[in-house]
């Protein structure tokens, strides 16, 4: 698992802008090949014009004063246009340190982040103690709570990420149309230094020619219109240095500010989608452990229930085993009951012969008994006393009836 660790997104920015050096800066910006041409010929046809001019005459002075102004306008537009450009790069730097806004946010976005991370949390299965000892609360449910009670806060946080994202695009879009502008200008710029070194290239052509025979008149040439031509070029090239390294810088800017309108959607995409993700995953597996320490606990309590069936089990089978191997009746009560029934019928076998005994002696003793009741009922018969065929009361001879 933790070779398969998903490495946070990348950002790359631009290189940072090469200074361009003024004799470098013409001929970045093309002109069009039918307009050199037409470049050329008003330099070749002004450079005549001018050698064929008397330089204390008003036309020589006019065009003087023309060279003198090329590209006046262009090169103070351009310059306006460039210090507006080179004020972003500062803007973008102070955009991007410590205490502005964008980087206080990304800040604490990273600091909640961090704060949620449940990797960072220690093992949120173990309960909280109290002091380290006492069991106080439970971490996991803890987390949750710090989460949901941090949900506020990162919205806001993703909310002033969109807002940043939204001024940088703004940002870019003003950058498109100030590198519009600028390199309009360029353009224009180009096409004045390419006619002020063609112009001194003529010059050049015209005084060699006229050196010979007007050494005056070439000397003024030079002084005048070539050293001005030469020095127009110069300024018209260190112009557009100027005006290329803001254009590159601009375009730096641009590229810098759509490597942080990425950066701003992985922000609020990906890394809250993986802090969102690490979150459900940290609660799925909660989830997980309370089933699962459920269904331990029931497999647990499962057993034990057969473990216990099985010990009745195979306690009742060992006394059903027992009985069924024992007799039905105890052998001893057995022989036991038997003898009582022995001496029971030798009991009776004696008793009957004791009977026998004593029935004989009652009956002689009755035999005895009825003689003489009879011998007295006949002596009394004789008598007459018992002819009237009452009964008579007999007076026995203790004097009962």
């Amino acid at each position: 698992m933790a070779d398969d660790v998903l490495q946070p997104p990348m950002l790359t920015p631009p290189e940072p802008v090469a200074p361009v050096a003024a004799s470098d800066a013409l001929g970045k910006v093309p002109v069009p090949a039918g307009e050199r041409a037409q470049l050329d010929a008003n330099a070749a046809a002004l450079a005549k014009e001018l050698a064929s001019l008397s330089p204390d005459s008003e036309a020589y002075k006019e065009k003087l004063r023309a060279l003198e102004a090329l590209a006046t306008g262009e090169i103070t537009r351009s310059a306006n246009v460039a210090n507006r450009m080179l004020e972003r790069p500062t803007r973008a730097m102070a955009a991007l340190d410590e205490g502005s806004p964008v980087a206080k946010t990304l800040l604490d976005l990273r600091g909640t982040v961090e704060r949620l991370d449940p990797a960072r949390q220690g093992d949120l299965f173990s309960p909280r103690k109290l002091l380290g000892v006492l069991p106080f609360g439970n971490k996991l449910r803890d987390y949750f709570r710090g989460y949901e009670s941090s949900q506020t806060h990162l919205n806001a946080i993703i909310e002033a990420l969109r807002r940043g994202k939204d001024e940088l695009l703004r940002d870019n879009g003003a950058i498109e149309a100030e590198k519009a502008t600028m390199w309009t200008l360029m353009g224009e710029l180009e096409k004045h230094g390419y006619l002020a070194r063609a112009l001194g290239d003529a010059v050049e052509r015209e005084v060699a020619q006229i050196e010979v025979s007007d050494p005056e008149r070439a000397k003024t040439l030079r002084e005048d219109v070539l050293f001005t031509a030469r020095q127009k070029e110069q300024d018209i090239a260190t112009q557009l240095a100027v005006n290329v390294q803001g254009y590159m810088a601009l375009d730096l800017i641009k590229r810098n500010n759509a490597e942080l309108v990425k950066g701003v959607d992985r922000a609020t995409t990906t890394t809250v989608a993986a802090l969102r993700t690490a979150v459900i995953t940290a609660q799925a597996v909660a989830n997980q452990k309370l089933v699962l320490d459920q269904i331990t606990a029931l497999q647990s309590t499962t057993s034990d229930l057969i473990v216990s069936t099985s010990k009745l089990l195979r306690s009742n089978a060992t006394r059903i085993q027992e009985g069924a191997a024992s007799a039905t009746v105890d052998v001893e009560k057995l022989k036991e009951a038997f003898a009582n029934v022995r001496a029971t019928i030798d009991g009776m076998a004696d008793y009957r012969s004791k009977a026998l005994v004593s029935m004989e002696r009652t009956v002689d003793a009755l035999n005895a008994e009825v003689g003489k009741a009879k011998q007295y009922l006949a002596t009394r018969r004789d008598l007459g006393v018992l002819e009237s065929g009452e009964p008579q009361r007999v007076l026995t001879d203790n004097g009962g009836l």
